[in-house]
């Protein structure tokens, strides 16, 4: 445990992670530019941005419970990164929908999101995202103060099911629930064990 915290800790973990969370994205464009998408790259680059996103998401969301049943505390330092790369990503999946799908005609784009309920509850998830992103720094949470700060971030539990909805719907034309099943499960089991934690009754002073 002891040397996990150490490693953690070091100077090198976070470009490391930095690194790796940026993978994703180097082998979609190095994907888009070599043509190895498959016969529909636009809609490649579409789902596998999107997936990126749960994924992310579901590993921010993992930090806390996990360094809190590890005690590796140090994990705490990536949380942040991890979140904001949830916010890249998300970013990312909307502007390929706006870019290769719609051509970034905006009324297209607002008429679709209006039209289509899965893509309104995405965008919703991504806008619920931004005020999280912009306040992930340390003048935003000294600003905010800590309270309302946290108050401010259980908002990634709104974002938690909006994209677990639109995921669902977006799946569902196709009936194709498996990988729904999966990040429901582990999505359910994260955001119950939060809720289990702030619900659960507090500990009693031991008898002196």
């Amino acid at each position: 445990m002891a040397s996990v915290n150490k490693l953690l800790a070091t100077p090198a973990a976070k470009p490391i992670v930095f690194v790796l969370a940026l993978l994703p994205a180097a082998w979609l464009v190095w994907g888009a530019v070599a043509n190895t998408l498959g016969a529909n790259p636009a809609e490649a680059l579409i789902r596998a941005t999107g997936d990126w996103t749960l994924r992310f998401l579901c590993l921010t969301l993992a930090v806390t419970p996990l360094r809190q049943m590890t005690g590796w505390h140090a994990l705490a330092r990536l949380r942040r990164m991890l979140g904001l790369f949830t916010f890249f990503y998300g970013v990312v999946h909307f502007l390929c929908f706006a870019w290769l799908d719609m051509g970034f005609d905006v009324d297209a784009i607002v008429h679709d999101i209006a039209k289509r309920p899965f893509i309104l509850v995405g965008t919703a998830a991504l806008l619920t995202m931004l005020p999280l992103a912009a306040t992930s720094f340390n003048a935003a949470i000294k600003a905010l103060g800590a309270r309302r700060w946290q108050a401010l971030h259980r908002a990634v539990y709104a974002t938690a099911g909006l994209a677990l909805l639109h995921f669902f719907w977006m799946r569902s034309g196709k009936h194709d629930y498996a990988e729904v099943a999966v990040y429901a499960a582990i999505l359910g089991v994260l955001l119950g064990w939060r809720l289990w934690r702030r619900l659960r009754p507090a500990p009693r002073p031991a008898l002196p």
